[in-house]
């Protein structure tokens, strides 16, 4: 079993998060996500949180508030996008952290629930974060119109007694 990062090693909200950033946490990559087939436009986050060990930044995970239309009732979601985890330090608790500090900013934003997109094999972990899987397909916009997102849609209550309401869902919005 890989050694887990230390609890008391703390998640800072970075004041920008740029290319440069990114590349120091995942590398230089035309694909860093994995999602370039989807042929997807995405939105860049404006909050953003981060974690730096010995002055790297190691991880990162980013939110953004999105309007969103759930059957005929329009509201706004935190979408989470951009968590990243440098490839040396995975399975060692760093998305754990990132992701949970990033939730408890979202809940004071004002939104009943967040949002994320996600690659198929990343779904247990964001499960095990308290993400639940939106059995619905979601259309996003796009340059071209809308389409239907691809990867796998979850969501998270920010509130008690927040439940997803019924409804087809339509993010009114690029996605994060």
């Amino acid at each position: 079993m890989t050694d887990r990062i230390s609890p008391a090693l703390p998640v800072v909200r970075l004041t920008e998060y740029t290319k440069t950033e990114q590349t120091e946490i995942i590398g230089d990559s035309d694909d860093p996500f994995g999602v370039a087939d989807t042929g997807l436009t995405w939105l860049p986050k404006e909050d953003h949180f981060g974690i730096r060990q010995n002055g790297r930044l190691v991880a990162h995970a980013g939110l953004l508030r999105l309007p969103i239309l759930i059957g005929e009732v329009g509201t706004q979601v935190v979408g989470v996008g951009g968590v990243a985890v440098a490839p040396d330090l995975r399975g060692r608790g760093l998305a754990r952290l990132v992701v949970s500090s990033a939730v408890n900013h979202a809940r004071t934003m004002g939104p009943q629930h967040g949002l994320l997109f996600c690659r198929p094999p990343l779904v247990p972990l964001y499960q095990r974060l308290g993400w639940r899987a939106l059995e619905q397909d979601v259309r996003v916009e796009q340059p071209g119109g809308p389409v239907v997102m691809p990867l796998r849609t979850m969501w998270m209550p920010l509130r008690d007694g927040a439940n997803w309401p019924a409804g087809e869902a339509r993010l009114l919005s690029l996605p994060m």
